[in-house]
């Protein structure tokens, strides 16, 4: 039987290679037109049992926006994005998940109400982990926000976090919007 440590290094080995196989080039993108509420409702799907304790909402502009992704990569960028939410907001806390088209971009945003954060500018540099003002003693290896940063360079977009007033953060990214074809 493997203890939790193996478990730990996998993961940080498993997500070391990943960076380095988008960062170089090695890894092969499936892009294709996605319906954001759709990549919403699977990330939330997808997380784990804490969620349960928090209030998770969605925020669509639109019902048809979409963007042009690799599902998977999104979804695990929004689960990421949520889990920190999660992880650093007290238990009953908000986070919403927002979309928005701006220009010819998809705006989504994973908003939470916990205590904002205190250097954006490092929050995406591997190993970077901010303290824990939550009194919660679980913490991270530092890459899963960096994992965010590649894939969302990967296709194109940025990403980047911004305080709340009056209090949490909000992280943001953007990817290519696709222009819905209804046919009559």
């Amino acid at each position: 039987m493997r203890g939790t440590g193996y478990i730990l290094l996998s993961d940080l080995v498993e997500n070391l290679l990943f960076i380095t196989r988008i960062e170089n080039g090695t890894m092969q993108l499936n892009l294709q037109p996605e319906m954001i509420e759709d990549i919403f409702r699977e990330a939330i799907h997808h997380l784990g049992r804490n969620k349960r304790k928090h209030n998770i909402s969605m925020h669509l502009e639109d019902d048809l926006l979409m963007a042009n992704m690799d599902a998977r990569l999104i979804i695990q960028v929004l689960v990421n994005l949520i889990n920190n939410a999660i992880k650093y907001t007290p238990e009953n806390s908000n986070i919403s998940l927002n979309a928005r088209r701006v220009e010819d971009k998809i705006l989504i945003e994973v908003q939470d109400d916990g205590n904002g954060v205190l250097h954006p500018d490092q929050l995406f540099e591997m190993f970077y982990t901010e303290n824990n003002r939550g009194g919660d003693t679980r913490r991270g290896m530092g890459l899963g926000l960096s994992l965010c940063k590649s894939i969302i360079q990967s296709h194109g977009g940025t990403i980047w976090v911004e305080n709340v007033t009056p209090h949490g953060a909000c992280f943001k990214f953007v990817l290519d919007a696709v222009e819905v074809k209804l046919y009559e």
